[in-house]
């Protein structure tokens, strides 16, 4: 069984607790540090950043120091017990790079994922003959890249949408992800067919962003994905997918403007049911420009050119 939310956010959601805690008491790191008989301020800083899987003695020591009553400290031991989870857990999800393993612990602890690729298929939805062949290209960069082993890691992965209690899934495609763009005949008529089948799933919404959906407004410029999790008090986060790494943002700022683009480009794609018949269709005939099998008609979705960017949302409490 897969855990109800993702160490990597437990050990967020601890760190700032903890370090409201301190701020709570008055005390500096070195105050505390000094109390417990830490031999710097190091460790503290990383269990308060959520660098580092915190161990159980050392928290209960904390809240010692921060004088936690009763009922909050039963809370923040089951937040410290999921944060302290490691090598178990990982052997749920198998062999896999760094990489996949920050977003494979993240997909198996989300109540909601919402991914933005302006050029490929996004993992989640890749079949072993796509994703192989998409790695192959990485390894061009990277001759580090065990190609089959990270296939076989990307299959783990996408168990999270088969699950008992799957997240809610939504990919937003730039048009481009639906061309072949070199990718065989076969494989690709296979890859868009995959998607039509995944597209049927009640957790499952793929929708594809027509030309111009941007114009006026800010524009994502590299691949992105949010994260909501069960409890809502557990950290949302964006993960930024560049070249040779990837950037996790968790304040609310950054948040903010991350649900304003979501928004316009929800409001700009074409519902799922045209999308899935548009897939369909390429999937017959996958020598049709994705752009003329729109035939032009989704530029009246865009936005007037200059309008502006929606502000972003307030964090909510």
């Amino acid at each position: 069984m897969p855990l109800p939310t993702s160490p990597v956010i437990r050990r967020a959601r601890l760190g700032a607790e903890l370090r409201q805690l301190r701020r709570r008491e008055e005390l500096t790191l070195e105050q505390v540090c000094d109390r417990l008989g830490w031999a710097s301020t190091s460790k503290l800083s990383r269990i308060e950043l959520g660098q580092s899987r915190p161990d159980l003695a050392d928290v209960l020591d904390l809240l010692d120091v921060y004088r936690v009553g009763p009922d909050e400290r039963d809370a923040l031991i089951v937040i410290a017990r999921d944060a302290a989870t490691g090598r178990g857990w990982w052997k749920t999800l198998g062999g896999m790079g760094e990489r996949q393993r920050a977003y494979a612990e993240l997909e198996a602890g989300a109540a909601t994922v919402v991914e933005y690729q302006p050029a490929v298929v996004p993992g989640l939805l890749q079949t072993p003959a796509y994703a192989r062949l998409r790695l192959g290209v990485a390894r061009l960069l990277h001759p580090e890249v065990d190609v089959e082993a990270d296939v076989r890691a990307r299959l783990v992965r996408q168990e999270v949408l088969h699950r008992p209690d799957p997240p809610r899934y939504t990919a937003l495609l730039e048009l481009a992800a639906c061309d072949p763009g070199g990718v065989p005949d076969g494989i690709w008529r296979e890859q868009l067919r995959h998607l039509v089948h995944l597209a049927g799933r009640p957790n499952v919404t793929i929708r594809v962003v027509p030309p111009g959906a941007t114009a006026g407004g800010a524009h994502p410029l590299t691949p992105f994905t949010r994260y909501s999790f069960p409890d809502p008090a557990d950290p949302r986060t964006v993960m930024l997918e560049a070249l040779t790494t990837d950037v996790r943002l968790v304040s609310p700022a950054d948040l903010g403007w991350y649900d304003a683009v979501i928004d316009r480009l929800l409001d700009a794609a074409l519902p799922a049911a045209e999308t899935a018949a548009l897939l369909g269709r390429l999937a017959d005939d996958p020598s049709l420009p994705a752009a003329v099998d729109l035939g032009g008609q989704p530029s009246v979705r865009s936005r007037p050119e200059g309008a502006a960017l929606p502000r972003p949302r307030q964090p909510q409490d």
